[in-house]
């Protein structure tokens, strides 16, 4: 029987709103200038903002340690993300470090100066957009076709810009969002905040197939555009489980807690390793499609949250060069994960602060740019692991070990996941499950 990982949807909310009143002028003759002067079509302009190799084969190695340097500091950017989470609650987490970087990316198209250097820091992406001023939604757009081509992977990221009726936005702008991000631009009336809702709802609901129907509570009326970016990720495991074998089992919260859920049951062969520093086992669970969920069970119940401190794309990277394929059993629960993050307060605490601010610069996404400022970058994602599959919206090398695997391995107890896409490495999803029996 095949298993369908059952849907993960993200949507991710960047919400720009005006601070004063505004007079919405036309633009100048001026300004208009200035904007064809800048537009995306005129190649010299686009493509020659960074230095590539001439050589083919040197270009394709060039690209490719670029597209690996992103997803290393994409993946370690969600693993500060995680404990920056960790330190508002210890329950279950869902989010997607890939999709957030997009949607940051593509806002960042807009920002200038100390706004937008304080977005490559917080990002973790400062080091690669030295290369170029194009270099990052470059990477992503080319990052974000290689996984949309693969139609084993079943993976689909997209973007819309609600944008107010008489919002005076640059042409600029709205090209390379278009060109970088297939951005869909949608006119509304944010001052008819009802109407805007049932707007962006509709939009949303029908791009996430009913998985996420109400996007938000309120609009300020101020608002001139909202950013989403969404992903729905719907995965099928290389090797199912049979829903036969599914039967209530324990699930020890902690010491003393401890809950029924339904666990899986298969007998296969799985990779694996087991690290004795942190005396963790980590097991591969993969798809078809070429991605792999990774699962990192404690060895003893209650130290999951202390292993979120030294979680980097470096430690993942040494368990997955020591694991050893081999035949052994595997029991693993069903959940179904719902959350929802105000990701703007977290990624003040990354640093990430002036965007959020009155001194925000987004002179590239408006010429009355002083007047704006971000208010809300909003993340909600659904998660479910069932039989069917799913379907979705520092150590040492001598310190790692694959034969200390048990030939059976149980995950009921608290553990961390990891979903990532084989060849790029980049990290789609990271969450935690303290309690399978909550959303």
């Amino acid at each position: 029987m095949r298993v369908v990982f059952s849907s993960l949807f993200l949507v991710l909310l960047a919400e720009v709103w005006l601070v004063t009143s505004l007079n919405f002028s036309s633009q100048s003759p001026e300004t208009q200038a200035e904007l064809e002067s800048q537009d995306p079509q005129n190649q010299t302009w686009l493509e020659n903002t960074w230095t590539v190799p001439s050589d083919e084969e040197e270009e394709e190695c060039w690209l490719r340690t670029r597209q690996q340097q992103l997803s290393n500091e994409t993946s370690n950017f969600g693993f500060s993300l995680l404990r920056k989470i960790s330190m508002r609650h210890d329950g279950n987490v869902i989010f997607s470090p890939f999709g957030l970087s997009v949607a940051m990316v593509n806002l960042m198209l807009g920002t200038k100066g100390d706004t937008k250097i304080q977005m490559e820091n917080g990002l973790h992406l400062q080091a690669l957009s030295q290369a170029g001023p194009l270099i990052l939604p470059s990477l992503f757009k080319k990052l974000r076709e290689t996984l949309s081509s693969n139609q084993e992977l079943d993976l689909v990221q997209g973007s819309f810009a609600f944008i107010h009726k008489d919002f005076d936005i640059k042409e600029t702008y709205l090209n390379l969002s278009k060109k970088y991000f297939d951005t869909e631009y949608v006119t509304t009336n944010f001052r008819n905040s009802s109407q805007a809702k049932g707007l962006m709802n509709h939009y949303i609901n029908k791009e996430t197939q009913g998985k996420i129907t109400k996007l938000l509570d309120e609009i300020n009326p101020e608002t001139k555009l909202i950013l989403v970016d969404y992903i729905w990720f719907k995965g099928k495991w290389l090797t199912p489980f049979d829903p036969v074998s599914t039967e209530a089992d324990t699930f020890h919260l902690d010491k003393y807690k401890t809950v029924k859920v339904p666990m899986m049951h298969q007998k296969g062969n799985f990779a694996s390793t087991f690290d004795k520093k942190f005396h963790c086992h980590i097991l591969k669970m993969p798809y078809q499609g070429n991605a792999t969920m990774l699962v990192v069970l404690m060895e003893k119940t209650g130290d999951h949250l202390a292993l979120e401190d030294y979680l980097t794309i470096d430690l993942v990277e040494t368990w997955l060069q020591n694991m050893e394929t081999r035949k052994m059993e595997v029991f693993f629960p069903k959940f179904k994960l719902d959350q929802r993050y105000e990701m703007h307060k977290l990624l003040q605490h990354m640093g990430i602060r002036r965007v959020f601010s009155s001194s925000a610069d987004l002179s590239e996404l408006s010429a009355m740019a002083r007047d704006l400022q971000v208010s809300k970058v909003l993340q909600q994602s659904v998660f479910e692991v069932d039989e069917r599959g799913t379907e979705a919206v520092s150590g040492t090398l001598s310190e790692i070990i694959a034969y200390s695997m048990p030939p059976v391995i149980k995950v009921d107890r608290p553990f961390h996941f990891m979903i990532y896409e084989e060849m790029s490495r980049m990290l789609l999803f990271l969450g935690r499950v303290v309690n399978p029996t909550i959303l």
